[in-house]
């Protein structure tokens, strides 16, 4: 019953995005694999996006800011004359995490071919940002660390890095600042996992709404098929 309703549900999403029923029915394992399939496009495509030069620093959805109470710190010394040197933290913190990002995609892509037909049911009927929830239960932790010595070793060329910490501690202590923002590796390195689910879940929209743009006639056959 289970089985049924999982793939009358792949048919019935399929018609939700404009498409219509393919003329033979698709057994569960294929459903999935339509549904993995998406997955791991989603996912590639979003670490392909982000794991280059200006990948970060270039897209405002994603850059990396200064956290508030610097950022308010940062005004002033602008006003000082140290624009230079508040822009050369403000680069590295987003190269550290374009060059951190490529380390995600073996564990997206693991987590994609792990997943079971109860994890590819549970997607299908839980809404537009299903995937990028699943794969940020998955892999948030793992590719935190992963990610703080890539991000580590990138702002330790910028001497301003420990000034950072330093003022940045002494903010948390008086409630100015949160705690985890109070460290600026562990600050760049959950930006960049936040930056990466956000496009993971800007590919999964793009994916559900235009199955048939993808050129893939698993995904056309799970998610819609041609008028």
């Amino acid at each position: 019953m289970q089985r049924r309703g999982f793939i009358a549900g792949a048919l019935a999403f399929g018609g939700l995005l404009g498409g219509t029923a393919p003329a033979r029915a698709l057994s569960e394992s294929e459903a999935a694999g339509g549904i993995r399939a998406a997955l791991e496009r989603g996912a590639v495509s979003a670490v392909a996006l982000l794991g280059r030069t200006d990948g970060f620093l270039g897209n405002p959805k994603v850059r990396i800011p200064l956290p508030g109470f610097l950022e308010d710190a940062a005004r002033l010394l602008r006003t000082m004359g140290q624009q230079r040197r508040v822009e050369e933290l403000e680069t590295a913190m987003n190269r550290a995490a374009e060059a951190a990002v490529p380390e995600a995609k073996s564990l997206l892509v693991g987590a994609v071919k792990s997943m079971s037909v109860d994890d590819a049911r549970r997607i299908l009927g839980g809404g537009d940002d299903a995937a990028t929830r699943f794969f940020a239960e998955k892999t948030r932790e793992p590719l935190a660390g992963r990610f703080l010595p890539i991000v580590t070793r990138a702002t330790r060329k910028v001497a301003l890095a420990e000034k950072y910490n330093a003022i940045a501690g002494r903010a948390s202590a008086l409630g100015l600042l949160r705690q985890e923002d109070a460290n600026l590796q562990q600050y760049v390195t959950g930006k960049a996992l936040d930056g990466l689910y956000l496009m993971i879940g800007e590919e999964e929209r793009r994916i559900r709404q235009d199955p048939i743009g993808t050129g893939s006639a698993l995904l056309k056959r799970v998610f819609g098929a041609p008028r």
